[in-house]
């Protein structure tokens, strides 16, 4: 297995530019597999630097529904015509980060891609492939996370602490090993591995 960081928020070289958000090209033995897109077309210029070809892309999982993680995912429906775009039902909803000037900022992913014929919506669960699933649904357990603090959702009109029922995380398993993947995990990561 092959895993390649598009987009981070650092860099390690002076070759490749980072940015806020998160973008990983994965390569198991049967599948060529993105997960998340960052917050731009960054995404795209570093895969091109590191010889990944984004138009042989098996899939694409979107982990939320947060710009940083789906900011790219116009340009990736664009350079890629066929692969399936595995996003929870709940990702394209209206989210919101509270700053801390008070200025209440839209997070969400851009709603015009919803009713592309390459989005598949997951929800719970959903198996890919025998060795390649999607879960969400975590059950969370203590307080708030800090890091969660100011971050919204729309509902019914009002803004609401966000509950992250809209992230959904990657398994893999291959060669009798499991590869868990995760975008935030803002449902914490010890919620999200029980």
């Amino acid at each position: 297995m092959i895993i390649k960081t598009l987009v981070e928020n650092t860099s390690i070289s002076q070759d490749f530019n980072n940015e806020h958000g998160l973008s990983l090209y994965i390569e198991t033995k049967n599948h060529k597999i993105l997960f998340d897109v960052g917050a731009s077309e960054l995404f795209f210029e570093n895969a091109k630097k590191m010889n990944v070809n984004i138009a042989d892309v098996d899939f694409l999982v979107i982990s939320h529904g947060h710009y940083d993680h789906g900011g790219g995912l116009k340009l990736f429906l664009q350079e890629n015509n066929k692969a399936k775009v595995y996003i929870h039902q709940n990702a394209f909803e209206n989210y919101y980060s509270l700053r801390s000037t008070g200025k209440k900022e839209f997070i969400g992913l851009d709603g015009n891609l919803k009713d592309n014929n390459q989005i598949v919506f997951t929800s719970d669960y959903y198996l890919i492939d025998k060795e390649i699933y999607l879960f969400s649904n975590v059950n969370f357990k203590g307080p708030r996370l800090k890091s969660n603090q100011g971050l919204l959702k729309e509902d019914n009109g009002q803004l609401i602490d966000d509950n992250f029922t809209h992230e959904q995380n990657l398994v893999i398993e291959e060669d009798g090993k499991i590869l868990l993947v995760t975008g935030c995990a803002h449902n914490g990561i010890t919620n999200i591995i029980e």
